[in-house]
């Protein structure tokens, strides 16, 4: 290429670019233009790239004053964006501003007080019902190890709950809790008969969501533990219990059922609530309502925990704290609770 044509040549090219580049800027009204101007320019797909490309071509004694131009078009460019992106920031800043002025002479917003959600309002309530009967309160850990979940709690190795449908697992033998009793051993090993405590917290189990079950939810567990301990005492807990929690006296049935932790072991259910026992919605005509699981501790759970079966005996139970949110309110859907839907949440007033 001859000198005379390559000059000529590159400069066509860098004023077609600065002519088209004057008419697209003048067109700018908002910064995300400015945006678009800089792909379009400055991007890797741009003119001023292709250029670049075409240096290859040159004869190497030109390149020095071709790569020059491009550069100095492209700073040129540079610039003129840079100081009409400011301005154009100044002024929409400043129409933000104007619209966001704030009329002092209108009334003030009311500022509505916080308050605790109804799973903590009502966990705090039957700790304090517990409290005033004797218990102390332990928390375990919310992450555990398969041991002090299932193996010490008498789960046989091929026992379905240990199955990924049910489990989430962390790493191999380590595990979210899927209930609160993964505190009963850890309590034996580090106190000694009497031992009469609760543990509330979260529990975890890879279950499908619908408006009954969630893959986790609030449990309260109860654990008692002495000499002579038998079923009368769970018995007369229980309905002590259950009576200060729903503030009436309330009938209880205890139905035979298999937990792996207590022998022997029941469900308790209480009368329902809402029809007396005749039959309703709520209770699905049967007149009563399952609250909890509850039974005598295992043996092989006390000699996990050191504790001497010949000696001591004691009884255990769990229960959700939404599934009493449920029973007293009426709430047909376990969701709710952590929709975070402010006409749900409202109907909870508390203290």
């Amino acid at each position: 290429m001859r000198q005379l044509g390559f000059e000529l040549f590159m400069q066509q090219q860098i004023e077609t670019l600065r002519s088209e580049f004057a008419q697209d800027i003048a067109k700018v009204a908002a910064t995300h233009d400015i945006e678009a101007l800089k792909v379009k320019y400055l991007g890797k797909k741009g003119p001023l790239q292709n250029l670049m490309k075409f240096l290859k071509e040159v004869p190497a004694e030109q390149r020095p004053a071709a790569g020059k131009w491009i550069n100095d078009l492209k700073e040129e460019i540079s610039a003129r964006l840079e100081a009409s992106e400011t301005t154009l920031r100044a002024t929409e800043e400043s129409a933000k501003l104007s619209a966001e002025k704030i009329d002092i002479t209108l009334p003030g917003r009311n500022r509505f007080p916080g308050r605790k959600h109804i799973i903590t309002q009502t966990l705090d309530e039957m700790i304090d019902i517990f409290a005033s009967m004797g218990f102390s309160v332990q928390v375990g850990p919310d992450i555990d190890t398969d041991y002090y979940n299932f193996e010490a709690l008498n789960f046989a190795p091929d026992h379905p709950a240990r199955d990924m449908q049910d489990t989430f697992y962390v790493a191999k033998d380590v595990l979210l809790r899927t209930h609160t009793s993964n505190i009963q051993v850890r309590v034996m090993e580090m106190q000694k008969p009497p031992i009469r405590i609760i543990a509330p917290g979260h529990a975890y189990r890879n279950e499908t969501i619908t408006a009954r079950s969630h893959v986790f939810f609030n449990q309260i567990e109860g654990l008692y533990i002495d000499k002579g301990v038998t079923f009368a005492d769970l018995f007369a807990t229980m309905d002590e219990f259950l009576s200060k929690l729903f503030k009436r006296q309330v009938e209880t049935r205890f139905r035979p059922s298999y937990f792996p932790f207590v022998e022997p072991g029941m469900e308790v259910d209480l009368r329902c609530l809402t029809c007396g026992g005749s039959g309703c919605n709520l209770c699905k005509q049967t007149g009563w309502l399952e609250i909890m699981g509850a039974g005598m501790v295992h043996p092989e759970v006390l000699k996990n925990g050191g504790i001497d079966p010949e000696i001591y005996s004691g009884y255990a139970w769990g229960m959700g704290v939404e599934r009493v949110i449920l029973l007293r309110n009426g709430v047909k859907d376990i969701r709710t609770f952590t929709d975070n839907d402010m006409r749900f949440l409202e109907q909870f007033p508390g203290v």
